[in-house]
């Protein structure tokens, strides 16, 4: 997927209804799990590799309690 493509998807996405936001953590971590699956698909490394990095944003953090 090229910059324009991107490009492109986000300019027709602002033309759309804006997307209900992700009820829960869960649903926000299988709409990033689709996406980065479908840049995967695509051969889009780039986009890829920034979904990944949003899914261990996203992900809980428990701490260490010794």
């Amino acid at each position: 997927m090229s910059l324009l493509s991107v490009r492109l998807s986000r300019a027709l996405e602002r033309g759309r209804a804006p997307a209900a936001s992700p009820a829960t953590r869960a649903e926000l971590l299988r709409v990033l799990l689709r996406k980065r699956a479908a840049a995967h698909n695509a051969g889009a490394g780039d986009l890829e590799a920034m979904l990944r990095d949003q899914i261990l944003w996203s992900l809980p953090m428990e701490s260490r309690s010794d």
